[in-house]
């Protein structure tokens, strides 16, 4: 018996009636059954396959059985435009059969909220975002509203698992479990996944139901693709607007700037052309969807704001601007078109550049042999941990350790976070004033009330931030740059001061109507809150691919005959290297050039690994490896492959723990901070390094420990955990010096007023792991050794009548770390004797051991240097025995190499 013959009378009548449908798609029927079977299960086709309908029909079957007492299903979308254009679909299918919906999200007036709150109906259409303020606002009645839950359907599943939203929306689940007494049965729809058995196993949670895939055999559609490449953006746009005349069509590019440059080229030109992307505003986004939907002659050049299914009618075309960077952004845009009978999917892709040739051309291959991306499973989510924290806390007036911890280790996203290190985030979080504890309840803390509370605590609804973009200009008018609108929302004008172009900026004034920042340079002491970018990372398996067109003979048909000219020219300049077998290595005059093509995090673990082995300048892409330095040669290139090959570079800690250290400060989410240095650093690794990809790339076969053990111990390490014994190693160096601890304005003026008589100053400073923030700076004298408290003294503005004085000799051990950090500050030092570099001139760049301060402290004045804990918590206070120690030793020590190395270089 099919699912149809299972649905009540009134639904069955209805779906003939009113649709005039004869019969289910495979899909619907197959989903149909296993929906009504109680199965959790997530419902795979393609884009108009009828994945809502497989859905939605056995969701009212079930309400219209046993109708609820309040919401009884939830349609979760990943965005407003989608619920919008759900709205009159949902609601059509509820209304033929005596239900209702309702659509809530920020857009929605207040007083139909209002009403909806009174008068609840049986399908609520939300957001992630919006439950969450449902939630957390008192004037919500959640637990009576959401006490009769059953469903829950989440439409376009492949765009939030694996992400910090994913981990969000399951966090949300939990939390609405709480209210029902039912076992809530999760639909997820999706028409691209890689592993949808993983994506069943997550969307699952806590649920106790069984869980199947609905995947039935696709119908094999003919496809149209093209591939042509043209010199200049202008080119570009008189093709697209050439193939756009007389037809629907959306052209799909990877910023907001491109989809604006080629928008501005297309008009005039004989079609219609509207720009779609999230800095437009709501009201013309709309306008052109609405436009669109009635036009013939138009064509919407738009971002990724649709390429999730919203229905802008019947499309002839798709148009992509150079490549997207992943298979399943291409299926899902193609399939926006040929949904009507005689009609085929297509895309045509408009490169300006040789390289994105060889990237569409890959991505097409991939799709013609049904492969695409997997979606990443997570469990050790910390942005969304620290946001459920949060949000919990506000939604209870404070929560209680044991009852926070239960709620949130019932999530996938945070099955892989220990107890004792969900404690050391709490105790972080509470000497950073995030959290505040009374009475055994954790409510937000001072800070966290200052950076998440304004308008209403909106920063704490959502664990993410949709990027715009605000122009930031000098007094005078002249462009320095852009920040994005979730940074913006943090500036206080006259008070925030933040880093751009290397330099520190004060906010003079912000105005949102035109997204403009006015600054001026930031006065000294004045601690900036932002940092860079990370960089685009495209996958191994797309990267690889194009390896194998490079190699391969065959023509595509699809190439123009300019894209098949440049992918020839490829394959001439890399048929002899890629075939000759072993690593393919090139020389040229000043470097060696390793061609891996295993994609940007494969590369970016490789070069910090060969740079740990070999000592040199690496700089990586998503296709090779630049090897830069002294010593370069294909021979020691390959032998120092060779090492991070062998099973003992992957077992040894230290050097993980130096790379770690080593990765850059980059803010992947605006609740990082709260985040203990360590659970901050592994973020990024995760994000920049693929430990598990990397050593199968290299030897076929995965770690010996596995990358996420590796990752932890290595970081675990670099931390300065609590557990770390507060007794020396033995052989290790002790300061012999007095130490003078200063921690106030007025310790810090004394302590200056004597620097000022001595000549020779040894300086250094500890910091974050992460946002690199003065934590400490230390000052040596020949007779003690002071340290400065840089989190309690307030501004460091008065170390500039020390750091910029040229009468006073300042020893630092690579000064290029100590200026840009102090540069933040818009401190500058002046007259400075480093010892690394004097280190290397006097013996040599290659010495053995090199020239770090515990090799040159070792060669040179016979002191072994305990530097575990260099990478520890410096934020915490009290500091440790062990780290006041270190922090003394380290300026102590850079007295004694500058009368050592002075003396040597006076005879």
């Amino acid at each position: 018996m099919g699912a149809f013959a299972r649905f009540p009378a009134r639904l069955q009548e209805a779906i003939v009636s009113r649709l005039g449908w004869t019969s289910l798609r495979a899909v619907q029927d197959l989903a149909g059954d296993a929906i009504l079977d109680g199965k959790n299960c997530v419902v795979l086709a393609p884009t108009a396959g009828g994945k809502t309908e497989a859905s939605i029909f056995p969701v009212l079957a079930g309400l219209l059985a046993s109708p609820p007492q309040s919401i009884g299903a939830l349609y979760i979308a990943p965005i407003k435009a989608l619920l919008n254009n759900q709205e009159d679909r949902l609601g059509l299918y509820t209304e033929m059969v005596g239900l209702d919906r309702f659509l809530w999200h920020g857009d929605i007036p207040q007083n139909e909220r209002a009403k909806f709150m009174r008068e609840p109906t049986e399908l609520l259409m939300t957001t992630p975002e919006s439950l969450e303020v449902m939630l957390v606002s008192p004037k919500v009645a959640t637990p009576e509203l959401f006490a009769d839950l059953r469903y829950v359907i989440i439409d376009e599943i492949h765009a939030m698992a694996g992400t910090d939203r994913g981990a969000h929306l399951m966090s949300v689940l939990e939390r609405l479990g709480r209210f029902t007494p039912h076992d809530v049965q999760r639909i997820g729809l999706s028409a691209t996944v890689g592993n949808p058995d993983a994506i069943l196993g997550w969307l699952g949670g806590s649920s106790k139901r069984e869980g199947v895939v609905i995947d039935p055999p696709k119908e094999r559609r003919s496809r149209e693709i093209g591939v042509h490449l043209d010199g200049t953006l202008d080119e570009l746009a008189a093709r697209a607007a050439e193939r756009a005349r007389g037809k629907k069509s959306l052209f799909f590019c990877q910023s907001r700037a491109m989809s604006e440059a080629v928008a501005d080229r297309m008009r005039g030109r004989g079609t219609e052309v509207f720009v779609h992307h999230s800095s437009v505003s709501l009201a013309e986004r709309q306008l052109a969807e609405e436009q669109f939907a009635r036009g013939r002659d138009t064509s919407i050049v738009c971002t990724s704001t649709l390429e999730l299914g919203i229905d802008v009618g019947d499309l002839d075309a798709v148009f992509q601007a150079n490549a997207p960077s992943t298979v399943s952004s291409f299926l899902q845009r193609m399939g926006r078109t040929g949904r009507r009978d005689g009609t085929t999917a297509n895309t045509t892709f408009f490169c300006d550049d040789p390289e994105s040739v060889l990237f569409a051309a890959a991505i097409v291959e991939l799709a013609r042999e049904n492969w695409v991306e997997a979606v990443p499973p997570q469990s050790r989510c910390w942005p969304a941990l620290v946001h459920q924290l949060f949000a919990m806390a506000l939604q209870f007036g404070g929560i209680g350790r044991e009852r926070a911890w239960e709620q949130l280790s019932r999530v996938p996203d945070f099955r892989g976070i220990e107890a004792a290190e969900f404690d050391e985030m709490l105790a972080y979080m509470l000497r950073r004033d995030f959290l505040f504890e009374a009475g055994g309840l954790l409510s937000l803390g001072e800070r966290a009330e200052r950076v998440y509370g304004r308008r209403n605590f909106m920063e704490l609804y959502a664990v993410f931030s949709t990027p715009q973009f605000y122009r930031v200009l000098t007094a005078g008018g002249q462009e320095i740059g852009a920040l994005e609108q979730n940074f913006v929302d943090e500036l206080v004008a006259e008070m925030t001061s933040f880093l751009l172009g290397g330099r520190a900026w004060l906010v003079s004034s912000i105005s949102h109507a035109d997204r403009t920042v006015t600054v001026t340079p930031a006065p000294r002491g004045k601690k900036p809150t932002w940092g860079g970018f990370a960089p685009k990372l495209i996958g191994y398996e797309i990267c690889q691919r194009v390896r194998r067109l490079l190699e391969g003979e065959g023509e595509l048909p699809y190439l123009s005959d300019d894209a098949a000219a440049a992918l020839a020219g490829y394959r001439d300049d890399f048929r002899e290297l890629l075939r000759r077998g072993g690593h393919a290595i090139q020389l040229d005059e000043t470097a060696a050039r390793w061609w891996t093509f295993a994609g940007g995090r494969i590369n970016q673990t490789l070069r910090h690994a060969l740079a740990a082995v070999g000592g040199w300048k690496i700089i990586a892409d998503n296709f090779h490896l630049r090897v830069e330095g002294d010593g370069v040669t294909h021979e020691t290139v390959a032998a120092a492959i060779a090492t991070i090959e062998a099973d003992a570079f992957w077992n040894d800690l230290p050097i993980w723990e130096r790379i770690i250290a080593a990765l850059p400060p980059y803010r992947l989410s605006k609740f990082q901070p709260a985040l203990p240095p360590r659970f901050q650093q592994e973020m990024i690794g995760r994000y920049l390094l693929d430990l598990d990809g990397t050593r199968a790339f290299l030897t076929g076969r995965p770690g010996v420990e596995g990358a996420a053990r590796l990752l932890r111990a290595a970081l675990t390490r670099a931390s300065g955990a609590p557990e770390l014994e507060e007794t020396p190693r033995p052989g290790a160096a002790q300061p012999t010096l007095p130490v003078r601890f200063v921690a106030t304005a007025e310790e810090l003026a004394a302590l200056l007023e004597e620097l000022a008589r001595e000549p020779v100053i040894a300086l250094d400073v500890e910091t974050t792991l992460v946002d690199r923030d003065v934590c400490t700076v230390q000052l040596g004298t020949p007779t003690y050794s002071a340290i400065v408290d840089a989190l309690a003294v307030g501004s460091l503005e008065p170390l500039a009548a020390i750091l910029e004085h040229d009468g006073i000799v300042k020893v630092i051990h690579n000064a290029s770390f100590e200026r840009s950090v102090l540069r933040r500050l818009s401190l500058s030092i002046v007259n400075v004797f480093d010892t690394l570099p004097t280190s290397r001139r006097l013996r040599g760049r290659n010495v053995d051991g090199g020239h770090s301060l515990a090799a040159v402290c070792r060669r040179e004045l016979g002191l072994v240097l305990d530097k575990s804990e260099q990478t520890s918590d410096w934020t915490r206070r009290p500091l440790t025995a062990r780290q006041l120690a270190y922090a003394a030793l380290d300026v102590e020590v850079l007295g004694a190499l500058h009368a050592r190395f002075r003396s040597e270089m006076l005879v």
